[in-house]
């Protein structure tokens, strides 16, 4: 008898530690993945769909890995690679999905896979590992914006200025039309029957938020947007 409340009570006492340790390593997961969204991407990408996306995706990843894969660690790498290639065929055939909106979607799926797979290591060792996460995040977006230099595709439509030698004219008329200061130009494709070419224009970036649609060609439909 003695033996079976023993055992009882211990089985109990190891499931509660289990408990914890989730409740610990999910809250840790979902700070350090809201500091990430609200933080440093929200105050520049301003989309309410990706914040919404970023977040609820970081717990679904975490509570997979946690719950349904911890037993198998060879299972629990495999299928976050598996997710990583699933993003990436994603991002190459979607050109509504925004390079910078891809990349902190990758960057989420890693800090939830590590969380939810560290999450029987020490408590110091999880936290120093989400503190570089964030310093990353940090440095990276603070860099970008002492850095404003952005570009633009554009579909230009007076092919006799894109001359190397009327190049200061080329600017001037770009600067003109998008109401910025143009940096440099570079010339792609060239259509002599439509009197069009396509130009990469790099320019000194004044608003502080990030513009998706710099890189898109068409009109993107709603949902899109």
């Amino acid at each position: 008898m003695t033996e079976f409340i023993s055992d009882y009570l211990s089985y109990h006492l190891c499931l509660t530690i289990n408990l914890i340790d989730l409740l610990l390593s999910f809250s840790l997961n979902f700070i350090v993945v809201w500091i990430v969204v609200h933080f440093f991407y929200y105050p520049k990408g301003r989309r309410r769909d990706y914040y919404f996306t970023f977040l609820l995706l970081s717990v679904s990843i975490f509570m997979l890995i946690h719950l349904l894969l911890c037993d198998s660690g060879d299972m629990g790498i495999g299928a976050a690679l598996g997710l990583f290639a699933i993003f990436g065929i994603i991002r190459y055939r979607t050109e509504s999905v925004p390079i910078r909106e891809m990349t902190y979607l990758f960057f989420l799926v890693a800090l939830s896979v590590l969380n939810a797979k560290t999450s029987h290591s020490v408590l110091l060792d999880r936290f120093v590992i989400n503190l570089l996460f964030i310093l990353v995040v940090g440095l990276s977006e603070r860099w970008l914006s002492i850095n404003r230099e952005a570009c633009k595709l554009v579909k230009y439509d007076n092919i006799n200025l894109i001359l190397p030698e009327r190049e200061a004219e080329l600017k001037a008329d770009l600067e003109k039309r998008l109401g910025v200061k143009v940096l440099r130009v570079e010339v792609g494709a060239v259509d002599f029957l439509k009197d069009m070419a396509m130009l990469r224009v790099y320019y000194i970036e004044v608003s502080s938020s990030v513009n998706s649609v710099n890189s898109l060609f068409k009109i993107p439909n709603d949902h899109a947007l």
